[in-house]
C-alpha cells in the first residue's frame, strides 16, 4: 500500500522541486539585473605598469640575490649536563662583496658572537669566519666558502655625489623578515653617530627609508641598484623605525673593507700613543688629548713626547695634544678624523702642552691599528 502511494505521489514531488529551483533562478536573475553588485563582475585587464614601480621591481630582482641573513651563534653550557649547546644570540643583513665570499656586514652584529652563519638567498646556509672588523666604523668583513657561482657580488656606487632628496632604497631582514624592501629619500647628510665602541662615526647619511632591527650591515641602494651606504642605526624612542635611519657612506666602507680583506684590520695614520679616556679628561678639566703612554719605537718617542710618569712618588701628567697642522684638537674624535685625512709617512705638526708651556713638534705618522 504505501509502495503504490509513493510511486503515485512521486511526480507531484518532482514537479513541485523543479517549479522551486525554476522560481529561484529566475529571482536571482531579476536580483542581479537590480543590483549588479551581486553578481561577479568581469576583471578588467590593468594597464603597464608606472615607470617608478618597474625601476623598483628590477632594481629588487637584481640586487636582492646579494644581500644575505645573518645568524650570530653564542655557545652556552647546560649547567646540569655540562653540554654545550648553541643558542641564537642575533639576527641582521650583511651583502655579498665579492666573488671570494666576503661579507660585508655591520660590527655591532656579529660583536661577541661564537659563531656566525650566512644564509643566502637560495636559502643555503654556510658557516662564516671573521676575516676582521673595525669597531670604530661598525664594519665588519666575513668570508664563507660558497661556490662562485651561486655568489652575486653587490654594485658599488659613491657618496662623495649624494644629495639630500634623491631617492633611495633599503633591503634587509628586518625582525628576521628576510629579502625585505622598503624606499625613501636622503634625508639629510653630514650626520655624526656612535659606532659599537662609542666612537663617533662621521659623515654619515640620514634617509627616512624605513629601517628596523635586523636590517642593520644591509645596503642602502641608489635608484641604480648600487650601493651607497650600509644601514646602521636607527633614532626611536621605542626601538623600532621613526623615520630616521643612518647609514655609513659607501666611500668609507670601501675603504675600511679594502684594508680589513688586506691586512685583516683597518691600518691607520697614527702617533703610536696611548691615551686617557674622555671621563678622565672631564675629571681632571683637561681639553685636549692626553698622552698617558709612548710605545717604544714609535714616532711619537723619537720626536720627544712624553706620557704619564712617576718622580720621587708623585705622578707628573703627560704631553696634551692640543693642535695638529693648526687645527684645535679638544678630544679623541677630533684627533682620530685628524689623523684619516692623512697617510702613513705623512708629517704633522703637534701642538702640545708640558707642564702649563706650549710648544710645537714635527711627528713621522706610524701605521696603526
Amino acid at each position: 500500500m504505501n509502495n503504490i502511494f509513493f510511486r503515485k505521489i512521486s511526480p507531484v514531488i518532482y514537479f513541485l522541486a523543479g517549479l522551486a529551483l525554476f522560481w529561484w533562478f529566475f529571482s536571482r536573475a531579476d536580483q542581479a539585473a537590480i543590483n549588479p553588485d551581486a553578481m561577479p563582475r568581469a576583471v578588467t585587464a590593468r594597464g603597464d605598469l608606472a615607470a617608478d614601480e618597474r625601476n623598483t621591481i628590477e632594481l629588487f630582482q637584481a640586487t636582492s640575490p646579494a644581500v644575505v641573513y645573518i645568524t650570530s651563534i653564542e655557545l652556552r653550557r647546560n649547567l646540569f649536563s655540562l653540554n654545550i649547546h648553541e643558542i641564537p644570540k642575533g639576527t641582521g643583513s650583511g651583502f655579498i662583496w665579492d666573488k671570494e665570499g666576503r661579507i660585508v656586514t655591520n660590527y655591532h652584529v656579529i660583536e661577541d658572537a661564537n659563531k656566525v652563519q650566512v644564509t643566502l638567498a637560495d636559502n643555503s646556509t654556510w658557516k662564516a669566519v671573521l676575516v676582521g672588523a673595525s669597531a670604530d666604523k661598525d664594519i665588519a668583513v666575513l668570508k664563507i666558502s660558497a661556490p662562485t657561482k651561486i655568489l652575486k657580488p653587490i654594485l658599488l656606487g659613491e657618496s662623495a655625489n649624494l644629495q639630500v632628496g634623491q631617492k633611495v632604497f633599503a633591503i634587509g631582514n628586518p625582525f628576521g623578515l628576510d629579502q625585505t624592501i622598503t624606499a625613501g629619500i636622503v634625508s639629510a647628510l653630514g650626520r655624526e653617530i656612535k659606532s659599537a665602541n662609542g666612537m663617533t662615526i662621521h659623515d654619515v647619511i640620514q634617509t627616512d627609508a624605513a629601517i628596523n632591527p635586523g636590517n642593520s650591515g644591509g645596503p642602502l641602494l641608489d635608484s641604480a641598484g648600487r650601493l651607497i651606504g650600509v644601514n646602521t642605526a636607527i633614532y626611536s624612542p621605542d626601538g623600532v623605525n621613526a623615520g630616521i635611519g643612518f647609514a655609513v657612506p659607501v666611500d668609507e666602507v670601501n675603504w675600511v673593507v679594502t684594508e680589513i680583506i688586506k691586512h685583516g684590520r683597518l691600518i691607520r695614520p697614527g702617533l703610536g700613543i696611548s691615551v686617557a679616556n674622555e671621563r678622565l679628561m672631564e675629571r681632571l678639566g683637561i681639553e685636549g688629548v692626553l698622552i698617558v703612554q709612548v710605545e717604544s719605537g714609535s714616532s711619537a718617542e723619537k720626536a720627544g713626547l712624553r706620557g704619564v710618569r712617576k718622580d720621587v712618588g708623585e705622578i707628573l701628567l703627560g704631553d696634551i695634544i692640543v693642535g695638529v697642522n693648526g687645527k684645535p684638537i679638544k678630544n679623541l674624535d677630533d684627533l682620530r678624523q685628524e689623523m684619516e685625512r692623512y697617510q702613513v709617512g705623512n708629517e704633522v705638526t703637534l701642538k702640545v702642552i708640558r707642564d702649563g708651556k706650549e710648544f710645537q713638534v714635527k711627528v713621522i705618522l706610524d701605521a696603526v691599528g
